[in-house]
């Protein structure tokens, strides 16, 4: 059995505040920088080596480092931040009025050069500036995401309503020419197939109103008081529809929760809807809580046709839709997933995903009880 955990989407910041790390071997500096910065959150080290470390376990919208320090250079810290993130913000403070150290500090991607003696209104400028031209770029490039989205996106609605309306519009073309004959089996098998097509049309059009609400309200929560118990009754009565999948649930008494409900309704109705969803004509679908006295787990299992080992980690991808009869049909949008994930995430949360093809998959929801 393979286990992939679902964590490795792009990190959001924990702190609402800017955070400057702040990097120089004399600590008087340090220590200014952090007065004179006091609307920030500021992080200190007094070393390169120290620095790094300190960078790639916190998140840091800038870094202020001096150039000349003990066991590595300001140029050095530069190089490898911009490294492991060519986005990243440092500002450069030296005593040093060299060309080459200017010259180098440029091509390594410095944003912004601070003279020592430090003066403090430059200081507060320097971050100030470099810090809104940081914000200007994540917003463009948030932008240019959505705009990509979009595009994606009515690509995707276009060519999934495009195979139904084409099959109604063929019948009804037959149809109109007398080429069935009304008392023959195949006229009514077509019936049949045709309103299969037009409720798809239907689940389609609905999805597409889901899709728009979610999206309008992704960024915040609603928190309201919620039973976890009857939240999950509701999905669970509205998933089953196929009469040869056996449903098995097993409640837990919990306290009340503080959470959106639409979001995590959403999210639950993804999870537990795919369950039945690739469990085909039979199976066994069985939802279990599990209090484990900090957390909720809702562990959702099924026996249906499993996911490769190769696929695991795509599936919480935008537009990602399994495939198991390779037809290139698979109906959906392949969001929702999606932003399952990311709505279970905004209350603290995960999603893990346990799963091996033609024996079932195993997804288990983790809600914080605080």
């Amino acid at each position: 059995m393979t286990v992939q955990k679902l964590d490795n989407e792009e990190p959001h910041p924990l702190h609402t505040q800017e955070t400057v790390l702040v990097v120089d071997d004399e600590r008087v500096i340090r220590e200014l920088c952090e007065k004179v910065l006091r609307e920030y959150r500021i992080l200190q080290a007094g070393s390169c080596a120290e620095a790094l470390q300190i960078y790639q376990r916190e998140h840091c919208d800038l870094i202020l480092t001096d150039v000349m320090m003990p066991g590595g250079s300001g140029i050095d810290l530069l190089s490898q931040v911009k490294t492991l993130d060519p986005n990243a913000v440092v500002i450069i403070m030296t005593g040093f009025s060299q060309k080459e150290i200017i010259l180098n500090a440029l091509r390594e991607g410095a944003d912004d050069f601070i003279n020592k003696p430090l003066n403090l209104l430059q200081l507060r400028t320097s971050v100030e500036k470099s810090l809104a031209k940081k914000r200007l770029k994540e917003e463009l490039a948030s932008l240019k995401r959505l705009d990509r989205f979009k595009s994606n996106f009515l690509s995707l609605i276009s060519h999934k309503l495009r195979t139904p309306i084409t099959a109604i519009s063929l019948f009804l073309q037959n149809a109109e020419q007398g080429v069935y004959d009304q008392n023959d089996q195949a006229f009514h098998q077509n019936i049949k197939l045709v309103n299969n097509e037009v409720e798809y049309l239907g689940r389609l059009v609905s999805d597409l109103l889901s899709f728009s609400k979610v999206m309008e309200g992704r960024e915040g929560l609603s928190l309201e008081p919620c039973d976890l118990n009857s939240i999950l009754v509701e999905v669970i009565g509205e998933a089953q529809c196929k009469e040869g999948i056996e449903t098995e649930f097993h409640a837990l008494p919990l306290p009340i929760l503080q959470l959106d409900r639409g979001k995590i309704t959403f999210a639950f109705q993804q999870v537990i809807g795919n369950a039945y969803k690739f469990s085909g004509e039979t199976g066994h679908v069985s939802i279990t809580l599990c209090n484990t006295g900090d957390a909720v787990r809702v562990v959702v299992a099924d026996t249906g046709i499993g996911i490769p080992r190769e696929e695991l980690s795509k599936v919480f991808e935008k537009f990602y839709q399994a495939d198991p009869d390779n037809a290139g049909q698979v109906r959906g949008f392949g969001l929702g997933l999606f932003y399952a994930l990311e709505f279970v995430r905004q209350h603290g949360g995960s999603i893990t995903i346990d799963s091996e093809p033609q024996r079932g998959s195993t997804v288990t929801v983790t809600l914080p009880l605080q």
